[in-house]
């Protein structure tokens, strides 16, 4: 088999992902849109007249320079499982070389470890345990480790990470499986009986008292964006401007119209939390959420949750995706109350293969860096 890549339109691009069971949301083609700031193309990858991968590329600029390094988050699209990925890898690098790429980064959508929720948990209650990596995972993806070991025999360098966030995408999620091993959807109370304790409780203690959670549209992003600063305030992170979120929400519908769903929980009037679902075929992701401080006690984050996780069941979506964890299991730690929430759901930690930087111009990759770190 000869492989060639080239750019395909967004058309293609979109055909081809509709073929597939999922992709990453940071895939579509709708994403270049999202992202003005990075110049964008559509890839595709050629077996004969065949399409047989794609990936949405991005492009950043150096500074003065009409360089730039090429980034495909969570993909390319390509057969992972393949023992001779050089055969598409390298018709890749040589097409985005002749694009003005200094350096190609990539974060392989293929998953190498999974541990259970009961793992996690007795990590946490044991202080000997400070990471995920020193518990052995319920199970091992082989195809994950073959990609580990041929990119690094092809000279990729996997990102440095710290707690398991790269400069990019994490390296650790949090997912619920919403379908057996044969692909057979579970029923909402079995997903249910998989939540520990204290998550079905919240559950049916934000019903009682009356949590009303609606799917919400484009004009009530503004009080979405309202909640979500305030959030980021006391959670001490940086938010992101509203006018992204309208973007995001705009691109995302515009392509699918049931690609990106906006969701708000309100007791007595009072919007309690609202949140962004985003779904791709088989699998559905909680991307942003916001909660107010005030009326914690009505469990508004539960309920909205449970009908996220609800209606992406109904969708069809094979898996939940809660997103990034670090992979501290420190009881000290400040993200250990966003991993024993995530870990409430009963899911399961997803370990990927991670991101991974190769090189083309090394003077130029480097001089990328230091401007990144600084501006970091």
């Amino acid at each position: 088999m000869t492989i060639t890549v080239s750019t395909i339109t967004a058309e293609q691009h979109l055909a081809f992902i509709q073929t597939l069971p999922s992709a990453s949301f940071l895939q579509t083609p709708a994403w270049a849109k999202v992202k003005p700031d990075w110049r964008a193309e559509s890839i595709g990858w050629y077996d004969d007249q065949a399409l047989v991968g794609a990936g949405l590329v991005l492009y950043r600029q150096l500074p003065k320079l009409k360089r730039y390094l090429a980034y495909l988050p969570e993909g390319p699209q390509i057969d992972w499982s393949s023992t001779a990925l050089d055969a598409w890898l390298a018709p890749m690098v040589e097409h985005l070389k002749g694009q003005g790429a200094f350096g190609v980064r990539m974060g392989p959508p293929v998953i190498t470890a999974r541990w259970s929720a009961a793992q996690i948990k007795e990590g946490i209650a044991d202080e000997s345990v400070d990471s995920l990596t020193q518990l052995a995972p319920s199970t091992r993806n082989p195809v994950g480790a073959g990609v580990v070991a041929q990119l690094s025999r092809l000279g990729w360098q996997p990102l440095d990470a710290v707690g398991g966030f790269a400069a990019g995408q994490p390296k650790y999620n949090f997912a619920i499986p919403l379908a057996d091993d044969e692909g057979q959807a579970l029923s909402e109370d079995a997903v249910l009986k998989g939540m520990n304790q204290l998550w079905r409780r919240n559950i049916k203690k934000a019903a009682k008292l009356g949590v009303d959670v609606t799917q919400g549209g484009r004009e009530d992003l503004a009080a979405f964006h309202d909640l979500y600063v305030l959030t980021a305030k006391r959670d001490h992170f940086t938010p992101r401007p509203a006018s992204y979120f309208t973007t995001m929400y705009d691109a995302l519908c515009a392509e699918e119209s049931d690609r990106i769903r906006l969701y708000l929980a309100r007791h007595e009037g009072d919007l309690v939390a609202a949140t962004i679902w985003i779904r791709v075929g088989q699998h559905a992701w909680y991307s942003y959420g916001a909660s107010s401080t005030e009326k914690r006690e009505v469990r508004g984050s539960n309920a909205i949750q449970w009908q996220m996780i609800r209606d992406a069941l109904a969708a069809g979506a094979h898996v939940y995706d809660l997103r990034g964890i670090t992979d501290t299991l420190k009881s000290d730690d400040p993200h250990i109350g966003l991993i024993q929430f995530k870990t409430g759901t009963g899911g399961e930690a997803v370990e990927y293969a991670g991101e991974w930087d190769l090189p083309i111009n090394r003077v130029l990759y480097k001089a990328f860096d230091t401007y990144m770190r600084r501006r970091g």
